[in-house]
C-alpha cells in the first residue's frame, strides 16, 4: 500500500463517519446539558466558598450549597460515562 490509497482509505472512513453522524442528530444532547451541569457546578462552589468566609457560623448553608454542588458535579460525571 502506498500513500495514496491510504489517505483515500481513510478520507473514506472519515466520510462514513460524517453522515452516520447526521442521521444520529436526534440523540440525547449529551454536551450541552454537561456544559449547563459544569457552569452550576462551578456557580455553586464559587457560592460555597463565598458562604464560609462571609458566614462563618452558619455551616447549615455551608453543607446544603456545598454538598448540592457536589450533587450536581455527580450527576455530571454519571451522564459523561453513561450517555
Amino acid at each position: 500500500m502506498n500513500a495514496e490509497e491510504i489517505d483515500k482509505i481513510i478520507e473514506e472512513a472519515q466520510s462514513a463517519d460524517k453522515k452516520l453522524g447526521k442521521s444520529s442528530k436526534k440523540e440525547f444532547p449529551t454536551e450541552k446539558v454537561r456544559a449547563v451541569l459544569n457552569a452550576l457546578f462551578i456557580i455553586a462552589a464559587v457560592a460555597t466558598v463565598v458562604v464560609y468566609f462571609m458566614k462563618p457560623d452558619d455551616k447549615a448553608l455551608f453543607y446544603m450549597i456545598g454538598f448540592g454542588a457536589l450533587g450536581i458535579k455527580i450527576v455530571e460525571f454519571i451522564i459523561r460515562f453513561t450517555l
